[in-house]
Protein backbone atom coordinates (compact mmCIF):
# COMPACT_ATOMS: atom_id res chain seq x y z
CA UNK A 1 0.00 0.00 0.00
CA UNK A 2 1.49 3.43 -0.48
CA UNK A 3 1.20 5.44 2.65
CA UNK A 4 2.48 8.23 1.61
CA UNK A 5 -0.64 8.95 -1.41
CA UNK A 6 -3.45 8.41 1.53
CA UNK A 7 -2.43 10.35 3.74
CA UNK A 8 -2.14 13.19 1.21
CA UNK A 9 -5.77 12.99 0.31
CA UNK A 10 -7.26 14.45 3.49
CA UNK A 11 -6.29 17.70 1.30
CA UNK A 12 -8.21 16.98 -1.55
CA UNK A 13 -10.91 18.75 -3.12
CA UNK A 14 -12.35 19.12 -6.69
CA UNK A 15 -15.96 19.08 -8.51
CA UNK A 16 -16.33 15.46 -9.18
CA UNK A 17 -19.28 13.99 -7.32
CA UNK A 18 -22.75 12.70 -8.01
CA UNK A 19 -25.57 13.54 -5.51
CA UNK A 20 -26.29 12.24 -2.34
CA UNK A 21 -29.25 13.33 -0.08
CA UNK A 22 -28.71 16.11 1.76
CA UNK A 23 -28.69 15.53 5.89
CA UNK A 24 -31.16 17.36 7.95
CA UNK A 25 -28.67 20.02 8.83
CA UNK A 26 -27.69 21.27 5.45
CA UNK A 27 -31.65 21.14 4.48
CA UNK A 28 -32.24 23.71 7.47
CA UNK A 29 -28.68 26.11 6.04
CA UNK A 30 -27.17 25.22 8.80
CA UNK A 31 -24.20 23.78 6.98
CA UNK A 32 -22.56 24.24 3.62
CA UNK A 33 -22.63 21.93 0.81
CA UNK A 34 -20.10 21.51 -1.43
CA UNK A 35 -20.93 23.87 -4.29
CA UNK A 36 -21.30 26.28 -1.86
CA UNK A 37 -18.14 26.34 -0.66
CA UNK A 38 -15.75 25.27 -3.49
CA UNK A 39 -15.29 26.56 -7.48
CA UNK A 40 -15.87 24.38 -10.49
CA UNK A 41 -17.96 21.77 -9.21
CA UNK A 42 -20.02 20.29 -12.60
CA UNK A 43 -20.51 16.34 -12.26
CA UNK A 44 -22.64 16.98 -9.24
CA UNK A 45 -23.99 19.68 -6.46
CA UNK A 46 -25.57 19.92 -2.91
CA UNK A 47 -23.02 17.15 -1.32
CA UNK A 48 -22.60 18.11 2.45
CA UNK A 49 -18.72 18.76 2.72
CA UNK A 50 -18.06 16.04 5.07
CA UNK A 51 -19.37 13.37 2.21
CA UNK A 52 -17.44 15.33 -0.15
CA UNK A 53 -14.59 14.87 1.92
CA UNK A 54 -15.17 11.10 2.01
CA UNK A 55 -16.11 10.38 -1.61
CA UNK A 56 -12.40 12.27 -1.99
CA UNK A 57 -11.36 9.18 0.23
CA UNK A 58 -13.02 6.41 -1.78
CA UNK A 59 -11.71 7.98 -5.17
CA UNK A 60 -7.66 7.69 -3.72
CA UNK A 61 -7.70 4.93 -1.50
CA UNK A 62 -9.16 2.81 -4.31
CA UNK A 63 -6.68 4.42 -7.44
CA UNK A 64 -3.64 4.76 -4.91
CA UNK A 65 -4.12 8.56 -5.95
CA UNK A 66 -2.93 11.55 -4.07
CA UNK A 67 -4.11 14.84 -4.19
CA UNK A 68 -1.10 15.68 -6.58
CA UNK A 69 -2.27 13.49 -9.00
CA UNK A 70 -5.38 15.09 -10.49
CA UNK A 71 -5.09 18.62 -9.03
CA UNK A 72 -2.31 21.44 -10.03
CA UNK A 73 0.08 22.31 -7.50
CA UNK A 74 -1.37 20.15 -4.72
CA UNK A 75 1.20 20.01 -1.64
CA UNK A 76 2.80 23.64 -2.28
CA UNK A 77 1.62 27.09 -2.00
CA UNK A 78 0.29 27.32 -5.36
CA UNK A 79 -2.29 24.61 -5.78
CA UNK A 80 -5.22 25.52 -8.15
CA UNK A 81 -7.94 23.20 -6.87
CA UNK A 82 -10.31 24.40 -9.24
CA UNK A 83 -8.07 23.81 -12.37
CA UNK A 84 -9.73 21.25 -14.46
CA UNK A 85 -7.11 18.84 -15.42
CA UNK A 86 -7.04 15.63 -18.03
CA UNK A 87 -7.30 13.20 -14.77
CA UNK A 88 -10.40 15.19 -13.38
CA UNK A 89 -12.55 15.59 -16.29
CA UNK A 90 -11.84 11.64 -16.96
CA UNK A 91 -13.05 11.21 -13.40
CA UNK A 92 -16.01 12.95 -14.02
CA UNK A 93 -16.78 10.73 -16.75
CA UNK A 94 -16.06 7.77 -14.46
CA UNK A 95 -18.27 8.81 -11.28
CA UNK A 96 -21.37 9.48 -14.30
CA UNK A 97 -20.80 5.88 -15.91
CA UNK A 98 -20.89 4.59 -12.19
CA UNK A 99 -23.97 6.55 -11.32
CA UNK A 100 -25.51 5.56 -14.32
CA UNK A 101 -24.70 1.46 -14.01
CA UNK A 102 -26.37 1.40 -10.67
CA UNK A 103 -29.30 3.04 -11.95
CA UNK A 104 -29.81 1.22 -14.78
CA UNK A 105 -28.54 -2.52 -13.56
CA UNK A 106 -28.96 -2.57 -10.01
CA UNK A 107 -32.05 -0.15 -9.62
CA UNK A 108 -30.28 2.18 -7.87
CA UNK A 109 -28.16 0.35 -5.32
CA UNK A 110 -24.72 1.09 -5.33
CA UNK A 111 -23.41 -2.42 -6.34
CA UNK A 112 -20.17 -0.88 -8.64
CA UNK A 113 -17.84 1.30 -7.44
CA UNK A 114 -14.48 2.98 -8.15
CA UNK A 115 -12.70 0.16 -6.21
CA UNK A 116 -14.96 -2.50 -7.82
CA UNK A 117 -12.43 -2.28 -10.78
CA UNK A 118 -9.73 -0.43 -9.27
CA UNK A 119 -8.15 -2.46 -6.61
CA UNK A 120 -5.47 0.40 -5.82
CA UNK A 121 -4.27 0.41 -9.24
CA UNK A 122 -4.49 3.45 -11.67
CA UNK A 123 -6.07 1.74 -14.68
CA UNK A 124 -8.09 -1.33 -14.10
CA UNK A 125 -6.17 -5.29 -14.68
CA UNK A 126 -7.98 -6.41 -17.94
CA UNK A 127 -6.62 -10.19 -17.65
CA UNK A 128 -7.05 -12.55 -14.54
CA UNK A 129 -3.60 -14.57 -13.21
CA UNK A 130 -2.71 -17.81 -13.80
CA UNK A 131 -1.70 -17.82 -9.40
CA UNK A 132 -5.43 -16.57 -9.18
CA UNK A 133 -7.00 -19.02 -11.03
CA UNK A 134 -5.00 -22.03 -8.42
CA UNK A 135 -4.41 -19.99 -5.70
CA UNK A 136 -6.76 -20.01 -2.58
CA UNK A 137 -9.53 -17.70 -3.19
CA UNK A 138 -10.20 -14.25 -1.19
CA UNK A 139 -11.31 -14.36 1.85
CA UNK A 140 -12.79 -10.85 2.34
CA UNK A 141 -15.59 -10.83 4.27
CA UNK A 142 -19.19 -8.37 2.31
CA UNK A 143 -19.28 -5.11 3.49
CA UNK A 144 -22.70 -6.64 4.52
CA UNK A 145 -23.93 -9.68 5.38
CA UNK A 146 -27.26 -11.49 7.45
CA UNK A 147 -27.10 -13.55 10.42
CA UNK A 148 -24.83 -16.75 9.86
CA UNK A 149 -26.27 -19.94 9.91
CA UNK A 150 -25.13 -21.92 13.65
CA UNK A 151 -24.10 -18.67 15.25
CA UNK A 152 -25.35 -17.38 18.30
CA UNK A 153 -27.96 -14.14 18.74
CA UNK A 154 -25.98 -10.93 18.30
CA UNK A 155 -27.67 -10.52 22.35
CA UNK A 156 -25.35 -13.30 23.16
CA UNK A 157 -21.89 -11.89 22.14
CA UNK A 158 -22.83 -8.11 23.44
CA UNK A 159 -23.79 -9.84 27.14
CA UNK A 160 -20.29 -11.37 26.94
CA UNK A 161 -18.86 -8.07 26.15
CA UNK A 162 -21.06 -5.80 29.18
CA UNK A 163 -19.76 -8.44 31.74
CA UNK A 164 -16.29 -8.54 30.07
CA UNK A 165 -16.25 -4.37 30.93
CA UNK A 166 -17.07 -5.08 34.16
CA UNK A 167 -21.00 -5.80 34.48
CA UNK A 168 -24.18 -4.12 32.85
CA UNK A 169 -25.17 -2.66 36.25
CA UNK A 170 -21.51 -0.79 36.75
CA UNK A 171 -21.39 0.16 32.98
CA UNK A 172 -24.68 1.62 33.16
CA UNK A 173 -23.43 3.96 36.07
CA UNK A 174 -20.83 5.72 34.42
CA UNK A 175 -22.26 8.91 32.84
CA UNK A 176 -19.16 11.06 31.29
CA UNK A 177 -15.59 10.43 31.52
CA UNK A 178 -12.76 12.17 30.46
CA UNK A 179 -9.22 10.52 28.78
CA UNK A 180 -5.59 11.54 28.11
CA UNK A 181 -2.84 10.61 26.69
CA UNK A 182 -0.71 11.08 23.61
CA UNK A 183 -1.39 10.64 19.79
CA UNK A 184 1.18 9.76 17.29
CA UNK A 185 -0.38 10.90 13.41
CA UNK A 186 0.11 9.57 10.22
CA UNK A 187 3.44 9.34 8.73
CA UNK A 188 4.73 10.29 12.48
CA UNK A 189 3.31 14.02 12.11
CA UNK A 190 2.94 15.55 15.16
CA UNK A 191 5.24 13.71 17.38
CA UNK A 192 3.71 12.92 20.54
CA UNK A 193 0.47 15.06 20.81
CA UNK A 194 -1.73 15.94 23.80
CA UNK A 195 -4.71 13.86 23.65
CA UNK A 196 -7.88 14.66 25.41
CA UNK A 197 -10.75 12.87 24.61
CA UNK A 198 -14.41 14.03 26.70
CA UNK A 199 -17.42 11.66 26.65
CA UNK A 200 -20.84 12.54 28.75
CA UNK A 201 -24.15 10.10 28.71
CA UNK A 202 -25.76 9.97 26.31
CA UNK A 203 -24.50 11.25 23.24
CA UNK A 204 -21.69 14.07 23.56
CA UNK A 205 -18.42 13.10 22.69
CA UNK A 206 -15.02 15.49 21.38
CA UNK A 207 -11.76 14.01 20.50
CA UNK A 208 -8.89 17.24 20.36
CA UNK A 209 -5.53 16.39 19.46
CA UNK A 210 -3.17 18.99 20.01
CA UNK A 211 0.37 19.29 18.10
CA UNK A 212 1.78 21.28 20.46
CA UNK A 213 5.27 19.55 20.02
CA UNK A 214 4.44 20.49 15.93
CA UNK A 215 4.50 24.56 15.44
CA UNK A 216 2.13 25.74 12.85
CA UNK A 217 -0.02 22.33 12.51
CA UNK A 218 -2.46 23.57 15.27
CA UNK A 219 -5.47 20.60 16.46
CA UNK A 220 -7.45 17.92 15.09
CA UNK A 221 -10.39 18.39 17.25
CA UNK A 222 -13.76 16.12 16.52
CA UNK A 223 -16.73 17.23 18.01
CA UNK A 224 -20.22 16.14 19.04
CA UNK A 225 -22.72 17.95 21.19
CA UNK A 226 -25.86 15.53 21.17
CA UNK A 227 -27.06 17.27 18.10
CA UNK A 228 -24.51 19.09 15.81
CA UNK A 229 -21.08 17.65 14.84
CA UNK A 230 -17.67 19.57 13.64
CA UNK A 231 -14.81 18.50 12.54
CA UNK A 232 -11.49 20.64 12.59
CA UNK A 233 -8.18 19.62 10.71
CA UNK A 234 -4.65 21.53 10.24
CA UNK A 235 -3.05 21.95 6.89
CA UNK A 236 -6.31 21.19 4.70
CA UNK A 237 -8.21 23.22 2.37
CA UNK A 238 -11.46 22.72 4.38
CA UNK A 239 -10.16 24.06 8.25
CA UNK A 240 -13.16 23.72 10.36
CA UNK A 241 -16.46 22.85 9.48
CA UNK A 242 -19.88 21.81 10.48
CA UNK A 243 -20.95 18.23 9.69
CA UNK A 244 -23.89 17.14 7.90
CA UNK A 245 -23.47 13.98 5.78
CA UNK A 246 -21.77 10.59 6.79
CA UNK A 247 -19.47 12.17 9.20
CA UNK A 248 -22.32 13.50 11.20
CA UNK A 249 -23.41 9.94 11.19
CA UNK A 250 -20.28 7.96 12.19
CA UNK A 251 -19.88 10.87 15.04
CA UNK A 252 -23.02 10.32 16.80
CA UNK A 253 -22.43 7.37 16.61
CA UNK A 254 -19.14 7.49 18.32
CA UNK A 255 -20.72 9.20 20.87
CA UNK A 256 -23.06 6.92 22.00
CA UNK A 257 -21.10 4.08 21.95
CA UNK A 258 -18.83 5.57 24.59
CA UNK A 259 -21.43 3.92 26.86
CA UNK A 260 -21.53 0.75 25.47
CA UNK A 261 -24.50 -0.25 27.52
CA UNK A 262 -26.89 1.69 24.63
CA UNK A 263 -24.99 -0.56 21.87
CA UNK A 264 -28.59 -2.53 21.36
CA UNK A 265 -30.82 0.47 21.03
CA UNK A 266 -27.94 2.63 19.09
CA UNK A 267 -27.92 -0.26 16.28
CA UNK A 268 -30.86 -1.86 14.16
CA UNK A 269 -31.06 -5.55 12.81
CA UNK A 270 -28.04 -6.89 14.83
CA UNK A 271 -26.75 -9.90 13.36
CA UNK A 272 -23.67 -12.29 13.75
CA UNK A 273 -21.36 -13.63 10.35
CA UNK A 274 -19.47 -16.22 10.32
CA UNK A 275 -15.97 -16.01 13.03
CA UNK A 276 -13.35 -14.48 11.67
CA UNK A 277 -9.47 -13.92 12.43
CA UNK A 278 -8.13 -10.32 12.80
CA UNK A 279 -4.37 -8.61 13.44
CA UNK A 280 -2.95 -5.23 13.83
CA UNK A 281 -3.59 -2.74 10.90
CA UNK A 282 -0.38 -1.82 9.39
CA UNK A 283 1.74 0.93 10.31
CA UNK A 284 4.13 2.90 8.85
CA UNK A 285 7.71 2.70 10.23
CA UNK A 286 7.51 6.24 10.98
CA UNK A 287 4.19 5.83 12.91
CA UNK A 288 5.33 2.42 14.13
CA UNK A 289 8.16 3.44 15.68
CA UNK A 290 7.11 6.44 17.93
CA UNK A 291 3.65 5.38 18.63
CA UNK A 292 4.59 1.99 20.57
CA UNK A 293 0.99 1.06 20.05
CA UNK A 294 0.27 -2.11 22.06
CA UNK A 295 -2.24 -3.77 19.28
CA UNK A 296 -4.33 -6.53 19.11
CA UNK A 297 -1.56 -9.33 17.99
CA UNK A 298 -1.72 -11.41 15.05
CA UNK A 299 -4.78 -13.77 14.06
CA UNK A 300 -6.99 -13.02 17.03
CA UNK A 301 -10.12 -15.24 16.65
CA UNK A 302 -13.20 -12.86 17.23
CA UNK A 303 -17.17 -13.16 16.81
CA UNK A 304 -18.45 -10.82 14.24
CA UNK A 305 -21.64 -8.55 14.74
CA UNK A 306 -23.08 -6.56 12.45
CA UNK A 307 -25.74 -3.45 12.81
CA UNK A 308 -27.48 -0.77 10.92
CA UNK A 309 -27.09 2.94 11.91
CA UNK A 310 -28.82 5.79 10.42
CA UNK A 311 -28.55 6.85 6.93
CA UNK A 312 -27.38 3.79 5.87
CA UNK A 313 -24.06 3.02 7.42
CA UNK A 314 -23.25 -0.09 8.58
CA UNK A 315 -21.14 -1.30 11.95
CA UNK A 316 -19.50 -3.78 12.21
CA UNK A 317 -17.94 -5.19 15.48
CA UNK A 318 -15.18 -7.85 16.16
CA UNK A 319 -15.43 -9.18 19.61
CA UNK A 320 -12.05 -11.01 20.96
CA UNK A 321 -13.69 -15.14 20.97
CA UNK A 322 -11.97 -15.44 24.42
CA UNK A 323 -12.24 -12.15 26.36
CA UNK A 324 -15.45 -10.96 24.88
CA UNK A 325 -14.22 -7.36 24.64
CA UNK A 326 -14.52 -5.28 21.71
CA UNK A 327 -11.50 -5.07 19.45
CA UNK A 328 -12.36 -3.14 16.26
CA UNK A 329 -15.76 -1.25 14.95
CA UNK A 330 -16.01 -0.44 11.51
CA UNK A 331 -18.42 2.19 10.02
CA UNK A 332 -19.37 2.61 6.49
CA UNK A 333 -20.79 5.31 5.49
CA UNK A 334 -22.12 6.22 2.06
CA UNK A 335 -20.85 8.25 -0.85
CA UNK A 336 -21.64 8.53 -4.50
CA UNK A 337 -18.63 6.30 -5.53
CA UNK A 338 -18.69 3.60 -2.46
CA UNK A 339 -18.60 3.16 1.10
CA UNK A 340 -16.37 5.29 3.43
CA UNK A 341 -14.78 3.33 6.20
CA UNK A 342 -13.51 4.48 9.49
CA UNK A 343 -12.27 2.19 11.28
CA UNK A 344 -11.46 2.04 15.33
CA UNK A 345 -8.98 -0.46 16.95
CA UNK A 346 -9.44 -0.64 20.61
CA UNK A 347 -6.79 -2.81 23.15
CA UNK A 348 -5.26 -2.85 26.29
CA UNK A 349 -7.93 -3.15 28.19
CA UNK A 350 -7.64 -1.31 31.51
CA UNK A 351 -9.76 -1.70 34.88
CA UNK A 352 -11.29 2.01 35.65
CA UNK A 353 -13.30 2.06 39.21
CA UNK A 354 -14.36 -1.40 38.20
CA UNK A 355 -14.85 -1.06 34.13
CA UNK A 356 -12.89 -1.86 32.08
CA UNK A 357 -11.70 1.24 29.05
CA UNK A 358 -9.53 0.70 26.28
CA UNK A 359 -5.97 2.88 26.55
CA UNK A 360 -4.49 2.20 23.11
CA UNK A 361 -6.57 3.35 20.25
CA UNK A 362 -5.71 3.17 16.50
CA UNK A 363 -8.26 6.15 14.59
CA UNK A 364 -8.10 5.02 11.17
CA UNK A 365 -9.97 6.41 7.32
CA UNK A 366 -9.41 6.89 3.76
CA UNK A 367 -7.67 10.12 4.68
CA UNK A 368 -5.31 9.18 7.93
CA UNK A 369 -4.77 7.54 11.21
CA UNK A 370 -4.03 8.68 14.52
CA UNK A 371 -2.43 5.73 17.05
CA UNK A 372 -3.59 7.04 20.28
CA UNK A 373 -1.90 5.94 24.12
CA UNK A 374 -4.18 6.66 26.98
CA UNK A 375 -2.47 7.21 30.35
CA UNK A 376 -5.13 8.20 32.49
CA UNK A 377 -9.00 8.12 32.37
CA UNK A 378 -11.40 9.44 35.02
CA UNK A 379 -15.00 8.72 35.04
CA UNK A 380 -18.61 10.35 36.21
CA UNK A 381 -16.30 13.63 36.47
CA UNK A 382 -17.91 17.62 35.17
CA UNK A 383 -17.34 18.46 31.85
CA UNK A 384 -18.31 22.22 30.48
CA UNK A 385 -20.75 21.71 28.06
CA UNK A 386 -18.18 24.08 25.51
CA UNK A 387 -15.95 20.75 25.56
CA UNK A 388 -18.39 19.62 23.24
CA UNK A 389 -19.25 22.70 20.84
CA UNK A 390 -18.01 24.35 17.84
CA UNK A 391 -14.34 24.76 18.00
CA UNK A 392 -12.40 27.68 17.52
CA UNK A 393 -11.29 28.15 13.72
CA UNK A 394 -8.14 27.75 12.24
CA UNK A 395 -5.94 31.07 11.76
CA UNK A 396 -6.13 30.28 8.23
CA UNK A 397 -8.68 27.95 5.90
CA UNK A 398 -7.08 28.06 2.39
CA UNK A 399 -10.52 27.03 0.93
CA UNK A 400 -9.92 27.59 -3.02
Amino acid sequence: MKWSKLIAASAVMAGIFAVLPARKAAAQGKAQLSDERFKNIKVLKGIPLDDFMGTMGVMTSSLAFDCSDCHTGAGTDTVDWAADTPRKVTARRMVTMVGEINKNYFRGRQVVTCYSCHHGRDKPATTNSIENVYGPPPTDQDDAFGQAEGQPPAEQILDHYLKALGGEQKVAAIKSWVAKGESVGFGGLGNEAIVTLSAKFPDQRTLKIDYANAPGRGDTTRAYDGKVGWLRTPMNVLGEFELSGGELDGTRLDALMSFPGQIKQVLKNLRVGLPATISDLPAPESQASKAQNVGIGQDKLVDVVQGDGDNGMLVTMYFDHESGLLLRTARYAKSPIGRVLTQVDTTDYRDVNGVKFPFRITFAWFNGRDAIRLNDIKTNVAIDPAVFGKPAPLKSSGAN
